[in-house]
């Protein structure tokens, strides 16, 4: 059966989860800078000068979603606790 304790948990795994995928695309823009850019100009036809936005976008994006989908519930279950 599912309880309160079993779903703060879930969302405690997801907000590691996806913390570390958040850092492994930060790390992986940062490092293979070039690589990336290349492979996106090629993949989605994307000028180059355009890129370094849409990174910090997706990054943007990605950070919001996992505090308002996975930090925010967790602390919000915590307190119920």
């Amino acid at each position: 059966m599912i309880n309160v304790e079993f779903i703060t948990a879930f969302f405690c795994w997801c907000t590691l989860i996806n913390l570390s995928f958040l850092i492994l695309s930060v790390l992986f823009i940062y490092l293979f800078r070039s690589f990336a850019m290349h492979t996106h100009t090629q993949l989605l036809d994307i000028k180059a000068s355009e890129l370094p936005t849409l990174y910090f976008k997706f990054l943007a994006h990605y950070k919001l979603g996992i505090i308002l989908f996975n930090l925010v519930p967790y602390i919000a279950l915590k307190l119920m606790d």
